[in-house]
């Protein structure tokens, strides 16, 4: 069972960073279980997203912007959208890896204590860069396995001793609503499930770990299950924020402070390894993403032990490290990275869509008629939420 495990758990790993597990957090405390809805539904149009660029990979045995590069033939569309995808990931996950670091290090204060934060983000810093540096794929899959699991545990056991009521759950789940004030936390929910960057990295992966198209059926099962996983987990969290009756709420570490009256200490160390692990995982997934995307987009052809990977994912930790320490807060690279990936996200969506369907790249593995429902819908939903994110960075 563990020799089929793959990427999928990498990608789990990745949308389940500190944005997720406070955006869960802040949508459970405000309204309970209205939203528990959004959450599947975006859990749905990841699954969709995702075995798309999975397929695509195992097929053609290309990362997402070599098929990219390969199949936009109007030069300078072409360059366009590789400029885009660069801002994107590589600028984006430079200006994000603080707060993936800085969320781990809160997960290491609810447990340890909080005297000692720069020292925490230098450790978590420091263990991202050896399963880096050191690990191969294999390594690294099962250094995410360990992580995903702790993780699962963590916040599934915080959300059973908030005792949740099971019919409730069900409503929340299968009867949508949108409660008053809640279309924002919507947006949210399902914008911080479907990540760009991970069509990119499960791409490249999947060729890593399946080199046949008879692959193809394991690569599908692992995306499923993994990131169905991974949405259980978000829900989880919204679950336990239900059981707070405090609407002061700012960050998940307010949550574990809000249990304990109900739950003892328990539920703060609970909260604090799932956090840690939360914050570890997308720590490593967003460099890495970054250096597979430069790869790709500058055709190196080269593994993890190259020294032209290693830089470009060692570029990623230092500076999200040194945002982290020193205390700095870059605003316009942030805002820039937001109206960058506000842009991909419907693009490569299309784009997806698009190449999934063309004989020439995946031949009779192209998409179903239902599929292409499915993925037009999905569109649909990606334009409205990057239209979104830009607005939201101008004030709107």
């Amino acid at each position: 069972m563990f020799k089929k495990i793959g990427p999928g758990v990498l990608v789990a790993a990745a949308f389940i960073g500190p944005g997720t597990v406070t955006a869960c957090t802040l949508a459970g405390a405000s309204f309970g279980y209205a939203l528990l809805w959004a959450m599947l539904l975006s859990v749905i149009a990841t699954i969709v997203l995702q075995e798309m660029a999975a397929r695509l990979g195992v097929i053609t045995q290309r990362g997402l912007a070599d098929v990219i590069k390969s199949e936009l033939q109007i030069t300078w569309v072409k360059y366009l959208v590789l400029g885009v995808i660069l801002s994107a990931i590589v600028i984006g996950n430079a200006a994000y890896e603080g707060g993936n670091i800085g969320g781990a290090t809160l997960g290491l204060e609810a447990i340890f204590g909080e005297e000692n934060t720069k020292l925490y983000a230098l450790i978590i810093g420091t263990i991202a860069f050896a399963l880096l540096y050191f690990g191969n794929y294999k390594t690294l899959e099962k250094a995410f396995v360990s992580l995903v699991i702790i993780m699962s545990l963590s916040f599934l056991l915080t959300a059973l001793i908030t005792k949740p009521d099971i019919v409730a759950i069900a409503k929340g789940l299968f009867v949508p609503s949108i409660p008053e004030n809640s279309i924002l936390s919507i947006i949210a929910l399902v914008g911080t499930t479907v990540v760009p960057y991970n069509l990119f990295l499960h791409a490249s992966l999947v060729s890593e770990k399946w080199k046949s198209k008879s692959d193809l059926k394991s690569a599908r099962r692992d995306t499923i299950i993994a990131i169905a996983l991974g949405g259980i987990v978000s829900m989880a969290i919204m679950i336990a924020a239900t059981s707070i009756s405090n609407n002061t709420i700012s960050s998940v570490m307010d949550l574990a402070k809000g249990l304990e009256p109900l739950f003892g200490a328990t539920a703060k160390y609970f909260m604090g390894v799932g956090l840690f692990a939360a914050g570890i995982t997308s720590a490593i997934t967003a460099p890495l993403a970054a250096a597979y995307v430069v790869n790709s987009i500058f055709g190196w052809k080269a593994g993890l032990d190259d020294k032209r990977f290693k830089a470009v994912w060692m570029s990623i930790i230092v500076i999200g490290l040194s945002f982290l320490i020193f205390g700095l807060k870059p605003i316009e690279i942030i805002k820039f990275a937001q109206i960058a990936n506000g842009i991909l996200l419907p693009v490569i969506a299309i784009f997806l869509l698009w190449v999934v369907n063309r004989k020439q790249v995946l031949g009779t593995y192209r998409n179903t008629v239902f599929q292409n429902i499915l993925g037009v819908l999905i569109v649909v939903l990606t334009i409205i939420l990057g239209i979104k994110s830009i607005l939201k960075v101008f004030g709107y």
